[in-house]
């Protein structure tokens, strides 16, 4: 067994290495600079389209904008935003933060992109429902079924360990030092709320998500700001770390400003899923009049994940000046950092964030996971027997050890992203013009709100 993960280790260390890092954000800056800069110029409408009400209620499609945003940042909203960014300060230094930043920000064109293909080519599959994302525009955009496959194959594997076994382990093992509940009795609660949730299938997904994320993120957010608010004087020095720091490879590994990036890329890249082809299955499902539309909605998956959520993390971190004690890292970093600014309440914010992001990520990655495996074996009655599957991994992962399982899936992980990049690259052009299309739509739209006033 001990073989086994240093072999499995050392292919998860090929298979994120620089060569895919630098994939995932070459593609989101070629699309950033071939959609003109995006991101910035449709981020307020974006941002706005979000929380609209009642859009496109006749639209084709099994949720709305809304909801397929809350599975989506369900799904990324995990482990990665408090586990994951301490990870990349302690090994990548305070500089870790401004590269996470950085690759967030080329990473909402990427995400933009999936959405636009994944809304674009998506198809009513035997149960009548949406059904889209890399496997269908790899296979009917860019006429590849075998990448398709492929993807497909990686996603159906990589849900059960991301997705649901090192989630269920992360919010257990919270709870059992927290609060001092057995794993088995955290890993029974868990399944039972997945199973009532994932058997309702999308539409119960996407309603209890909506209410359940925006609830889960806010709760995160406010104790950072409050952090932030009552340490007003510690903001700017943080800050100034956080960029000297990114350029001079301060407290990094080695000192070497190469951690600094390598490791804030990966860990960005790890929490928002830009560029692997997650997020864009759940897009697909969304009520939308125009791909263009829903995808900006999806952009602001990234935003709200790694430029909000991940940022109170990194900095409350560095505010904390604890990634330079070698006593502390991962989860027990961010909790001693919270614990100094806020007292015995802070370790059970960081507990109670742990326990709804995690618990989120095992509701959105079902969905995820079932989608690829739909695309793999069409029949509609073998669906039942991944869910349940699914759902009794849940309880597997809170109670047993799964170092084997999660690299195996971190692989899986980190291969779904090939095909995927292969595929934005190649439908480029297709994106921008449907960005061309949805920018036009949103002129004469202001057009005519301006002409009716």
């Amino acid at each position: 067994m001990e073989q086994l993960e240093l072999f499995l280790g050392e292919v998860s260390g090929f298979v994120w290495g620089p060569p895919l890092l630098i994939l995932l954000v070459g593609t989101g800056i070629y699309l950033t600079i071939r959609l003109g800069l995006l991101q910035v110029r449709l981020l307020p409408y974006a941002l706005k389209l979000v929380f609209t009400k009642n859009q496109d209620k006749e639209s084709v499609g099994d949720i709305t904008h809304f909801q397929a945003l809350s599975t989506a940042l369900a799904a990324t909203v995990g482990t990665g935003n408090i586990v994951g960014v301490a990870t990349a300060v302690v090994l990548g230094g305070p500089g870790a933060v401004f590269w996470m930043w950085l690759s967030a920000f080329f990473g909402m064109a990427t995400k933009y992109g999936e959405a636009v293909l994944a809304v674009k080519y998506r198809v009513t599959d035997a149960n009548g429902q949406m059904a889209g994302g890399p496997m269908y525009y790899l296979e009917h955009g860019l006429k590849q079924k075998w990448l398709g496959v492929l993807f497909a194959i990686f996603g159906a594997i990589a849900a059960f360990g991301i997705g649901n076994g090192t989630q269920s382990n992360s919010v257990a093992a919270v709870v059992r030092d927290t609060f001092s509940v057995p794993t088995w009795i955290t890993g029974l609660i868990l399944t039972v709320f997945a199973g009532a949730v994932i058997l309702g299938g999308i539409k119960t997904i996407g309603k209890v998500t909506s209410y359940f994320v925006p609830f889960m993120a806010l709760f995160y957010i406010i104790a950072g700001m409050a952090i932030m608010v009552m340490n007003l004087e510690l903001i700017g020095p943080a800050f100034a770390t956080i960029f000297s720091a990114a350029f001079t490879g301060e407290a990094a590994v080695g000192g070497a400003i190469g951690a600094a990036i390598r490791y804030g890329v990966a860990r960005g890249v790890f929490s928002n899923e830009a560029g692997l082809g997650s997020a864009p299955i759940a897009a697909a499902a969304a009520k939308t009049d125009m791909p263009g539309r829903q995808a900006l909605v999806s952009m602001t998956q990234v935003f709200i994940d790694t430029l909000i959520i991940c940022s109170i993390t990194g900095v409350t971190i560095v505010m904390s000046g604890l990634y330079m004690d070698d006593a502390y890292e991962g989860s027990a970093l961010t909790t001693a950092a919270f614990e100094q600014f806020l007292g015995p309440v802070g370790p059970i914010i960081v507990a109670v964030g742990l326990i709804f992001f995690a618990s989120s990520t095992i509701i959105g990655w079902s969905y995820y996971g079932e989608k690829c495996f739909q695309y793999l074996f069409k029949n509609p009655s073998l669906l039942i027997v991944y869910r349940i599957a699914f759902i009794a991994m849940v309880f597997v992962g809170a109670t047993v050890s799964l170092d084997v399982i999660w690299m195996f899936s971190d692989i899986m992980n980190g291969l779904m992203a090939l095909p995927n990049l292969i595929g934005l690259l190649g439908l480029s052009g297709v994106i921008a013009l449907e960005t061309k299309r949805i920018v036009a739509k949103i002129k004469e739209e202001k057009a005519a709100a301006q002409s009716g006033n």
